[in-house]
């Protein structure tokens, strides 16, 4: 049985809605009170660029909206979701730990 047509149309889970730009401060301001979250988030923040970012615009070497989207809909349910700020830090440490950067 294949899945419906509309399987996007639904609002995401309320413990995951908010602006990327929103979680984006608030990460910056953590990132302001701890040294090493913020290295890890700019190493997790790179590893996510987009291929050749420099060849079109913005010109920034930020993800691939399709491939955040899709990370979005694996991690969340939803390809509209935004992660909890909890769930960045600890990714973002969890990466360093793992991959040992």
């Amino acid at each position: 049985m294949s899945a419906p047509d509309d399987w996007h149309a639904e609002e995401p889970d309320p413990r995951y809605r908010g602006s990327w730009l929103g979680l984006t401060l608030r990460l910056a301001g953590r990132a302001l009170l701890s040294p090493r979250l913020a290295i890890d988030l700019c190493r997790t923040a790179w590893a996510f660029r987009r291929r050749k970012w420099w060849r079109q615009p913005p010109f920034l070497p930020i993800p691939d909206r399709p491939y955040l989207r899709w990370r979005m809909y694996t991690a969340y349910g939803h390809e509209d979701a935004v992660p909890p700020l909890e769930d960045v830090r600890h990714f973002a440490r969890w990466r360093r730990e793992t991959m040992g950067l």
